[in-house]
């Protein structure tokens, strides 16, 4: 009837075949249209068949609730394609909207599903637009960093980036696309098509794209071509440590070392040079040398780059014990990590390197982990832990947890958050799981959530990281100061229960805080004291808060001078120091700070701030700088733009708030160096 001029009606018999509509849901519809509401039970086939009617009819109030209906009923991944077809056909943004959550709660397994792959990277303009609204290149950035990390050079990832071309509108935009895409194809060995994408990088303002364009050249032989257009980026712009990184690759002799010197002085943090100079010593047979420059980065960048090689200098040193550490500290980073170009496991050398070291107990273990986690050797606590996790009878769920603290103390919260679900999937029982449940909320800024989850493990039953944990979210969650007394009651509690000494100096560390901003000292002294007889060496910070709001820094001195003699890694512990001692002494401890640790920006500002009260405006100025170029921190640019607007200087005032992209060298990884 619906698609006649209803000359149908004076018949008898009707044919709706036409329509794609079945009597069942005919009647479903006719409900609909009284009670403006669709049965909850209609199954999903006749809920089908409805959309396509309300689609094809411009029935809007019809389609929406049918939209909302079939979004209610993904289940699986297979459901979410078949709806996304479904949906991407039919014009249905709410039902194309709960597929995509799904898909993107089940990153990055999912894009090992051909389907899924497929229909992203076959989604044309308007499909995309019922996907994702405005925010398709978002999409397709996540989509596309996402295949990159699993495998740069697959056929995904490529289409991703396809999309993500087609998407971008804006300048800035496409110099992201651009040079991404470029990236992969360079990576994938389609070196015209790689040129031609640098080349449009470069023509909407991407000055990095300079670099893909160089090592394609290169990689046609042109190698002098590659150096004079690193040349005339640095000639061009105020010079990055990117770019004489860059052209480093492409000379020889003292001419490298020179740049590589200037790229570490401008940019402290890029691996390259470490490990050229690292490599460089150990084939002068140098190696402790070689280790220390390697130990230069490591000490404030976990890079599995670094670590690969200074467990090929252990291996070859055959120092087998620093080798497995090495090994088991990749291996909690990356657990499927290979590496000679991909060729080997790490898990199958770990076993071979075994053999050559001699078995810990748990006791021995134990006993390790309170060495390492006490001279705070992150790296050393992280591969012990790994090797405790080996074992049959290990409480694995412990020891994640254990895991997860280190790994975000060494600032890889992607791996971290990893530990932290290994935690609760191995919990030992209900109560420890809602614990772990609580922290993953907590991390991902649902503080109220996972107050609850620690409420809810300690009416199962009292515990020490349950009572930690509501401590700690509560202090984070409430402004209120008078919450203190609450705190301190939750940690006290904590420390009523049985717990390992670890854990209890780091309770005690975290009650002595909260003691000092109550200004009760005496306490705080007393619960920094007792955490120190548990070796937890950090507590040696908060004695030496106390002492200096006793006025007495030269304790305050002393007592950060132990930190420092005991910590491995111990830059934060210099950084403190040099707040308890005079001018001269404040700027070697930053000094030192700066050299151990470059990404901290308090040094940098300290200074900038000294040079400033000289009258030194521009060398001031300049100090920010430097270090902006390599960590565009928010404090650093209020700062300097702070100093800019001192001076008068407007115009490099309103500069500051949006910095070129030269400064923001996008996915270099993808064009990193390996050491020669």
């Amino acid at each position: 009837m619906l698609t006649g001029c209803f000359t149908e009606s004076f018949q008898d018999v009707i044919d709706m075949s036409e329509n794609g509509i079945s009597p069942f849901g005919m009647r479903a519809i006719c409900d609909f249209s009284q009670s403006g509401i669709l049965n909850d039970l209609l199954p999903l086939d006749i809920l089908l068949e409805i959309l396509i009617f309300a689609n094809k009819f411009c029935c809007e109030r019809l389609k929406e609730a049918c939209d909302r209906k079939l979004a209610s009923l993904i289940s699986s991944r297979q459901d979410a394609v078949d709806l996304m077809e479904c949906a991407l056909e039919e014009n249905s943004p709410v039902l194309a909207a709960s597929c995509l959550q799904f898909f993107l709660r089940d990153l990055p397994d999912c894009l090992q599903d051909e389907q899924v792959v497929r229909i992203f990277a076959t989604a044309n303009k308007r499909q995309r637009v019922i996907m994702a609204g405005n925010g398709c290149f978002s999409l397709y950035c996540l989509l596309s960093e996402v295949a990159m990390d699993s495998n740069p050079r697959s056929e995904a990832a490529a289409s991703f980036l396809e999309k993500l071309v087609e998407c971008a509108v804006s300048n800035k935009q496409k110099q992201l696309a651009f040079h991404l895409l470029g990236c992969v194809r360079l990576l994938r060995k389609e070196y015209d098509d790689a040129e031609h994408l640098f080349d449009a990088a470069v023509a909407a303002g991407h000055v990095y794209s300079v670099a893909g364009l160089a090592r394609v050249s290169c990689l046609k032989g042109h190698k002098l071509s590659s150096y004079e257009k690193l040349s005339n980026v640095i000639s061009s712009y105020a010079p990055l440590g990117w770019m004489y990184l860059e052209r480093s690759l492409y000379c020889d002799g003292d001419r490298k070392w020179e740049d590589l010197d200037k790229a570490s002085e401008l940019d402290p943090t890029l691996l390259y040079p470490y490990m050229f100079r690292a490599s460089f010593l150990m084939r002068k047979q140098s190696a402790e040398a070689a280790i220390l420059e390697i130990n230069r980065i490591l000490g404030f960048k976990l890079a599995l780059e670094c670590l690969e090689l200074r467990f090929c200098f252990y291996l070859a040193l055959e120092d087998y014990r620093a080798s497995l550490r090495d090994l088991q500290a990749i291996l909690t980073l990356s657990p499927d990590h290979r590496m000679f170009d991909g060729r080997v496991a790490c898990t199958q050398l770990r076993r071979l390197v075994k053999e050559h070291v001699e078995t810990w107990t748990t006791a021995d273990c134990w006993l390790q982990l309170y060495e390492r986690w006490s001279a705070v050797d992150d790296i050393g606590s992280l591969s012990v832990i790994y090797q405790m996790l080996d074992e049959p009878d290990a409480a694995k769920g412990i020891l994640y947890f254990r895991q997860s603290l280190l790994l975000l103390r060494l600032n890889c919260p992607r791996p971290a958050m990893r530990s932290l679900q290994l935690a609760r999937q191995h919990a030992a029982s209900e109560q420890d799981r809602l614990v772990y449940e609580g922290w993953i909320l907590y991390d991902t800024g649902h503080c109220e959530e996972g107050l609850r989850q620690a409420e809810e493990s300690i009416s199962i039953q009292r515990s020490f990281e349950a009572f930690f944990l509501k401590a700690y979210a509560l202090a984070d969650s409430s402004p209120d100061p008078s919450c203190s007394a609450t705190v301190i009651s939750l940690l006290e509690d904590a420390l009523r229960c049985p717990s390992d000494r670890l854990r209890k100096g780091q309770a005690l560390n975290n009650l002595g805080s909260v003691y000092v901003d109550c200004e009760k000292l005496d306490l705080a002294a007393d619960c920094y004291t007792s955490a120190l007889k548990v070796q937890h060496t950090r507590a040696h910070q908060g004695l030496a808060r106390v002492h200096f709001l006793k006025n007495n820094r030269k304790s305050a001195y002393e007592e950060m001078t132990k930190l420092i003699e005991k910590a491995r890694n111990n830059a934060s512990a210099y950084e403190k120091r040099s707040e308890y001692c005079d001018r001269e002494l404040t700027k070697g401890d930053l000094e030192m700070v700066t050299r151990l640790d470059p990404l901290r920006v308090y040094p940098y500002r300290y200074r900038a701030a000294v040079l400033m009260d000289g009258h030194k405006e521009k060398e001031a100025i300049a100090e920010l700088t430097r270090a902006i170029a390599f960590k565009a921190d928010l404090h650093l640019l209020h700062l300097r733009a702070a100093f800019h607007e001192h001076i008068g200087m407007w115009l490099v005032l309103f500069g500051t708030a949006g910095l070129p992209s030269l400064l923001i060298p996008t996915t270099r990884r993808c064009l990193s160096s390996k050491t020669e």
